[in-house]
Formats: structure tokens, C-alpha cells, sequence
């Protein structure tokens, strides 16, 4: 039922619960709950972001990530930025080598690859992500058996499906891996790549230290953002993937600080 009618800050205490109870919001589906324009959304949107309430994004806002922020669910961040992540996620795969062993982080642009990598041949693919290793299992069943071979590490699943503590880290740290793709919650210059849950970073870390080379995945969003736990510098970074919506000063810092920045463009969602 639409509220019309409002005021404004009636209409904003709506979108701040919405915003605290799902992690994010999408201005069509506050256009139709509200029965207001787009337009005025907007607006309300941008009195929160002014106020520090919420994050803008694309189509929308997102809770804001400080350093004490919470880690969203992985269903509610699936729902963000998908063009984006599609196209960082096609770049990210022409990166894997055949018969290479690689390693997939939680997070969703990082599963937004694997489907990617099903038609390259004699991968194996280990990874801390549940929906990861779901995705390629489902794959497997349905190609019989002509799907990359997945080795799941083991640990405790977090809010955003991943595994970590210290039977993922033991995993991690007894095998090598050729190339790691690797999500963040958010990346700065000052913080490099950070996460707001101390054991995914530590399981981040000896994701790292396993890896030849290091590719990171991460749309427009994540830049300056700052979670409680770095666990990577940007000169640990082979290849920082991202989509066409990061601003330019960005890209200077990133071009000059890792090995390469890749810059996907994405299609309009």
C-alpha cells in the first residue's frame, strides 16, 4: 500500500528502517511504496547521504560502511551494482589459465566469476564461499562431471556465506594456488582492502599468502570505503579489476599504486 502523503522526514524514517533492516534499498521500490516520484526518492536519499545515514549508490543506497559497519548478507548484496559486477567478472575470468589452480573469495562479485570459469578445462578451483562452491557443484552434476573441481576449505560461515576461522586457514595455508580472485568490502588508499569481520581478513590474508598472484574484484562502490580489518596493501595487487563508474582520482591512485587496473565497462542496468 502506497503512504502517501508523507512528509518528508516521515517518508525518510521509512527508507533509514528499510536501509538498518535489509542493508540496501532500490528508489523504484521506494517509489512504489511511497506512491511518490522518483525524483522526490531522490531527494530523500540525498538528505540521508548528507546526513552520514546511508551510502548512495546506483539505483539507490546501502548502509553506511564504517569501520564498525556490520557485512551485509550475501542475498541482499547479490541485488547491487549487477551490471557492474558482470562486467568486472567477464574481465576477471579472461585472467584464468587453463588447468591452472584458482582460488575464489566469498563475496558476490568474486561468485559472480565462477560461472565464468566453467568452460575453462582442467581447472581446479578452491574457495571459502558457499554460493561458490554450490555454483560450480550444480555445474558439475548437470555437465557430468565437465566442471572445475572444487576443493571447499572448511570453518565457520559468516553473514555473507563466507568460511573462515582457523580449519579454513589451515586448509588455506597447506595448498598453492596460481591466481586468487579476491572481493573486499571496501578498499582506500590509506586502508588498502578491508573487511568489517576480523576472521574473513585473517582467512583473506592466508588466501594471499597462498597465491602466485592476486586479482581483486570490486565495483565502484567499494572504493573509500573502510572496513574494521585491513588485509591487503594495493601493491600486494596483481590486477585490480573494476567497472567504469570508479571517478578518476581513483584510478590514479589505483594505476599507480597496483601491478594493473583493469577498468570493465558496464552495461546500463
Amino acid at each position: 500500500m502506497a503512504d502517501q502523503g508523507l512528509l518528508a522526514h516521515q517518508r525518510q524514517a521509512i527508507i533509514l528502517e528499510a536501509v538498518r533492516r535489509d542493508g540496501a534499498v532500490r528508489v523504484a521500490e521506494l517509489v512504489g511504496r511511497l506512491g511518490v516520484s522518483d525524483m522526490t526518492i531522490r531527494r530523500d536519499l540525498d538528505a540521508l547521504a548528507r546526513s552520514g545515514a546511508v551510502r548512495k549508490v546506483h539505483g539507490g543506497a546501502v548502509a553506511v560502511s564504517g569501520a564498525g559497519a556490520e557485512e551485509h548478507a550475501f542475498e541482499a548484496e547479490s541485488a547491487w551494482e549487477r551490471a557492474a559486477k558482470a562486467a568486472i567478472a567477464d574481465a576477471a575470468a579472461a585472467l584464468v589459465e587453463p588447468g591452472s589452480v584458482v582460488a575464489l573469495s566469498a563475496g558476490t562479485t568474486a561468485h559472480a566469476v565462477a560461472a565464468r570459469l566453467l568452460d575453462v578445462p582442467r581447472l581446479t578451483v578452491l574457495t571459502n564461499s558457499l554460493p561458490v562452491a554450490e555454483t560450480l557443484r550444480l555445474a558439475d552434476r548437470e555437465r557430468k562431471g565437465d566442471a572445475p573441481v572444487v576443493l571447499l576449505t572448511g570453518g565457520t560461515p559468516t553473514r555473507s556465506a563466507a568460511l573462515v576461522g582457523t580449519l579454513a586457514d589451515r586448509t588455506i595455508g597447506s595448498l598453492h594456488v596460481d591466481l586468487l580472485i579476491l572481493g573486499a568490502h571496501g578498499v582506500s588508499e590509506r586502508a588498502g582492502l578491508t573487511s568489517p569481520h576480523l576472521a574473513e581478513a585473517q582467512t583473506n590474508r592466508a588466501l594471499i599468502a597462498a597465491a602466485r598472484r592476486v586479482a581483486v574484484v570490486a565495483d565502484h562502490t567499494k572504493w573509500g570505503v573502510i572496513g574494521l580489518s585491513s588485509f591487503a596493501r594495493l601493491d600486494e595487487i596483481d590486477w585490480y579489476v573494476t567497472d567504469d563508474g570508479l571517478p578518476e582520482e581513483a584510478r590514479s591512485v589505483l594505476a599507480g599504486a597496483v601491478g594493473e587496473l583493469i577498468v570493465a565497462p558496464a552495461a546500463d542496468a
